[in-house]
């Protein structure tokens, strides 16, 4: 991450009260980055998108992708935004601990289902903001 390069400490920067403050989207990437590095066989990312704009939601979904498949990693990615879903091999839209729905962003989009009203809301949102 750029803002890595940044600190004075690098990944060990210690951040929060008795380290230097950081924005919502700067923990998350100074956190994705740190995960990143540790080069584990299972990446568990839960919303952890939520903070960061569309610009750097593309940019971290990019580098996620291709980093992802050296050597063989699993990325589970839970997110309630369907744009940081759209690069997913496989989506799985839970309701009560079920899944009501499988398949890519695109599969799911034309089957005009509950993820593809959801997309639709929020790109509308979006939209509008």
């Amino acid at each position: 991450s750029a803002d890595v390069a940044t600190f004075p400490e690098g990944y060990d920067q210690l951040v929060g009260e008795r380290g230097i403050t950081l924005s919502g989207g700067q923990k998350q990437r100074l956190a994705l980055a740190r995960a990143l590095v540790k080069e584990s066989d299972l990446l568990l990312l839960d919303d952890a998108l939520s903070s960061v704009d569309s610009a750097t939601e593309t940019e971290i979904l990019a580098a996620l992708r291709t980093r992802a498949g050296a050597p063989a990693r699993t990325v589970v990615l839970v997110s309630q935004r369907s744009s940081a879903l759209r690069l997913a091999d496989r989506v799985l839209v839970l309701d009560g601990g079920r899944v009501v729905e499988q398949g890519s962003h695109e599969q799911l989009l034309r089957a005009g289902g509950r993820y593809a009203r959801l997309a639709e809301l929020q790109r509308l949102e979006q939209y509008l903001a």
